[in-house]
């Protein structure tokens, strides 16, 4: 069971982003809860994440409130 993140664009299109996987969802939502002001600045606007390919939840914005 591999937990991932779908980086994605605001138009919801597909962006590259590190390949990271995860035993746990607690351990990819730690992650990503250090990591988003870098994908942020490196072009991610939105993330689902994935359970073996099947979506547990999203997308989701890395936006801040109001913008």
């Amino acid at each position: 069971m591999v937990y991932r993140w779908r980086y994605q664009d605001s138009a919801g299109g597909e962006v590259i982003g590190p390949d990271e996987r995860f035993d746990d969802q607690a351990s990819a939502e730690l992650w990503l809860e250090d990591n988003w002001p870098d994908l942020l600045d490196g072009g991610v606007e939105q993330v689902t994440l994935l359970h073996n390919d099947a979506e547990v939840y999203g997308p989701m914005s890395l936006n801040p409130p109001g913008e």
